[in-house]
């Protein structure tokens, strides 16, 4: 993978437990900050919940990276992203991340 397109930084978030001294809390820890290529794949508005609701969907392409799942969100521009679907590009190549914004 050619580093032009790689122009933007993000972070991969990890959920982890942290124990507040009442019990465990989960709580979002930076896993790897890594350069991507940032692709605005569109968003929609939807009617849930009796309440208008907006979704903004971004594909995010980086080298490869062992150990992402749709478990881990990414953090780009001071927003949340969670990974819905993880790709692998070429023959561990890339990792193609698809995300959704939520509100």
């Amino acid at each position: 993978m050619k580093a032009g397109p790689l122009d933007r930084t993000v972070t991969i978030q990890r959920v982890t437990l942290v124990d507040d001294g009442y019990g465990s809390v989960e709580t979002w820890a930076d896993w790897a900050t890594v350069p991507a290529q940032v692709v605005q794949q569109g968003g929609r508005e939807f009617f849930a919940a009796a309440a208008v609701q907006a979704e903004q969907r971004v594909l995010f392409r980086l080298r490869w990276l062992d150990g992402v799942t749709v478990l881990d969100r990414v953090s780009y521009s001071g927003r949340a992203h969670n990974i819905i679907d993880v790709k692998e590009l070429g023959r561990r190549e890339g990792t193609e991340l698809m995300t959704v914004a939520a509100g």
